[in-house]
């Protein structure tokens, strides 16, 4: 059967070529509806491994067990469209699509590669970009949106990502993008990067085709990866184990993956960089906007460090707070951003992504910032400074995870409690005592400042 009639069939978009589970799809939100609290995640995020029976299968795999697809619903008013060039495919061999809902009179247009939350219609879910003509393009193809290779007798999948962005866009033409005056272009997880991968090559395209006037620019939400080294080294006998950089470097050979061109430029064909957020983002010239956990849970998952449950090892939490100190030192020349101090993964995607909020000001608001500030700027990524009181650069400043007091609600595993930021601290093995001593500060002030986000 093919995938993306599955997708329709089961109303979810369920990418199942990795059994890889990183946290709970439940408590998500309906649409029309609100929640009156955070939505919460579970405290274990044990990965569900499957046997790989070869090497290509794992090659299949690779970008996923990196990039966990998540399991979302699809807007009931979004009609699937199957691509007319069949001869780009899913990994099956099977024909790529995308599903769309048309707004007509708007000038403004949303692709989404993979994901909901900011594809609400509803203006309280998604204030800024409701009435946006919306794409979304479900992830079929297994290759971090970057692959160029078909299914043949040689080889068994296809990995065909960018291609299937390249012809989106231009049957989107044929459907009103040519009047277009904003292409964002935006994703989570393996659609964050897939983001970085693109937004570039999607605007040349659009300037080939004559349509230089359309604005394109990016969104990427949780797919700014280090390439820092394991907390825990594993041999890499298959793609669960090994280190990011490795597993990029085999992905990028077995799927033929195209990066934008400045950045192979500047790191001598070595393409395997430009998967990386922080070598990517300085060599892109079209304004990306960059969503980040500080502590994102995908990025442990790689790393070796894996919370089952158990309080962590000292090493283990110092690895954590590494991570969040590392992820700050490569966002701080990033021009705009949004980056919470928080233990998650995925943010736009999420029922209560209006409701986290960095530094007092909202995801929704920084971005409406961010898209004053790219008035009159047609596709380059310069801005100009935004007004007062509309700030770009949103990052956390507290050191330890959940440190921010808007993060999503934590529940313990076995009692389905919610744990406050206290608890959960000392749960990761957190030494109140100890570090107040550290800090040179009596134990209570600094719990008063661990509750508070301060």
């Amino acid at each position: 059967m093919n995938l993306l009639w599955i997708y329709r069939s089961m109303e979810m978009i369920r990418v199942l070529l990795v059994l890889l589970v990183l946290g709970s799809a439940e408590g998500r939100r309906v649409r029309g509806q609100r929640t009156q609290t955070p939505e919460s995640f579970p405290l274990d995020f044990t990965a569900v491994e499957g046997n790989m029976e070869s090497f290509m299968t794992q090659v299949k795999n690779l970008a996923q067990s990196l990039y966990p697809c998540s399991t979302q619903k699809l807007d009931q008013e979004m009609k699937l469209q199957f691509l007319r060039n069949s001869s780009v495919t899913c990994n099956d061999g099977s024909p790529a699509g995308y599903y769309i809902k048309e707004s007509r009179g708007s000038r403004r247009w949303l692709m989404f590669l993979e994901g909901t939350g900011i594809l609400s219609s509803q203006p309280e879910e998604n204030p800024h970009w409701w009435n946006a003509n919306t794409v979304f393009v479900p992830y079929c193809s297994s290759d971090v949106w970057s692959g160029s290779t078909a299914k043949t007798d040689q080889n068994d999948y296809a990995f065909m990502g960018s291609q299937i962005i390249q012809e989106v866009v231009k049957e989107l033409v044929t459907k009103g993008l040519d009047g277009a005056k904003v292409l964002l272009l935006t994703g989570s997880s393996a659609g964050g990067t897939g983001v970085l991968l693109n937004v570039d090559r999607v605007s040349e395209l659009l300037e080939d085709l004559g349509l230089g006037s359309v604005q394109v620019r990016g969104l990427a939400d949780s797919g700014w990866f280090l390439d820092q080294k394991q907390y825990r080294f594993t041999d890499c006998i298959d793609t669960i184990s090994c280190a990011p950089t490795e597993a990029i470097k085999r992905g990028v050979r077995y799927w033929n993956s195209v990066v934008p061109e400045h950045c192979s430029r500047v790191y001598n064909g070595e393409d395997w960089n430009c998967f990386f957020g922080y070598k990517v983002q300085p060599t892109l010239k079209r304004p990306v906007f960059v969503v980040q956990w500080l502590f994102d849970e995908a990025q442990l998952m790689v790393d070796n460090v894996h919370l089952t449950g158990q309080p962590v090892q000292e090493g283990q939490w110092r690895y954590i707070q590494n991570l969040g100190s590392e992820l700050r030192n490569t966002l701080k020349n990033v021009p705009a951003m949004f980056a919470p101090a928080c233990l998650s993964h995925e943010i736009i995607t999420r029922s209560y992504w209006m409701d986290i909020h960095v530094k007092g000001t909202s995801l929704p608001r920084a971005l409406q910032c961010w898209d004053r500030s790219l008035r009159n700027h047609g596709n380059s990524s310069s801005i100009q400074a935004p007004p007062r009181g509309c700030p770009l650069h949103l990052i956390d400043s507290c050191p330890w995870p959940h440190c921010n007091p808007t993060c999503p609600t934590i529940r313990e595993q076995l009692t389905g409690q919610e744990m406050s930021v206290i608890q959960f601290l000392t749960h990761l093995g957190f030494d109140v005592q100890r570090v107040a001593q550290q800090q040179g500060m009596e134990p209570h002030k600094l719990l008063g400042m661990l509750s508070n986000g301060t």
